[in-house]
């Protein structure tokens, strides 16, 4: 009898940490999909807008908020994600060399060049103690071969992360990061050509969105 009452509580146990995990898995995946969500939102026209009809002198430093918070909600989100043990779904040790030549170290070096081209206007610093300039269509560099480089750079680093540490809730994060992408770039070609107009439509024409041609 016993042994029997021993066997029922660790099914129960067992059936409860399963259950745990479960809900810690959903609560990763909807956490991601409201971080991009808000993240779209609040980087909006619509929303920029009303905040410099609002206030003029907070806009100058909106851009460096958003930055600041969603740097400060991803830290929160990855905590989350490391903060409980997740099951290994490849264990592939010439894969993990693999994706480190092939993805991680491209994908940084094009994040890397990107970013540190962009990083003044990305982070917010330069509207602090600058009037925005007017946008600029830019198409030298590594845009002479791809339309959204960082995106680029962003799909092949955490891809390859992956591959390296293959754990369930690393996949999790990087599907949605790449649906966030593939979705995000349709409403940005939106945004774009509406603001470059022909210029725009005949860049599309002539260089691939996110694979370059070979």
């Amino acid at each position: 009898m016993s042994w029997l009452a021993i066997l029922i509580k660790i099914e129960i146990y067992v059936s409860f940490q399963q259950k745990n995990l479960s809900y810690n898995y959903l609560v990763l995946a909807l956490s991601w999909i409201a971080y991009f969500i808000l993240h779209s939102v609040l980087a909006s026209t619509k929303v920029k807008i009303y905040v410099k009809q609002v206030s003029t002198k907070f806009y100058r430093y909106y851009r460096l908020i958003y930055t600041l918070f969603a740097t400060i909600s991803l830290i929160f989100i990855l905590w989350f994600q490391y903060s409980f043990k997740s099951p290994l779904l490849l264990n592939s040790l010439m894969l993990k060399y693999i994706s480190f030549l092939l993805l991680v170290i491209p994908g940084f070096a094009i994040m890397f060049v990107s970013i540190f081209k962009y990083f003044k206007l990305l982070s917010g610093i330069r509207s602090i103690y600058l009037a925005t300039p007017p946008a600029e269509l830019k198409l030298n560099g590594i845009h002479k071969y791809v339309r959204h480089p960082l995106y680029l750079g962003t799909l092949l680093f955490v891809w390859g992360l992956f591959f390296i540490f293959p754990f369930l809730n690393n996949l999790i994060a990087v599907v949605a990061i790449t649906m966030y992408v593939l979705v995000g770039i349709k409403f940005e070609e939106k945004k774009l050509v509406k603001e470059f107009g022909k210029d725009y439509t005949e860049y599309m024409k002539k260089v691939p969105g996110l694979i370059p041609k070979l």
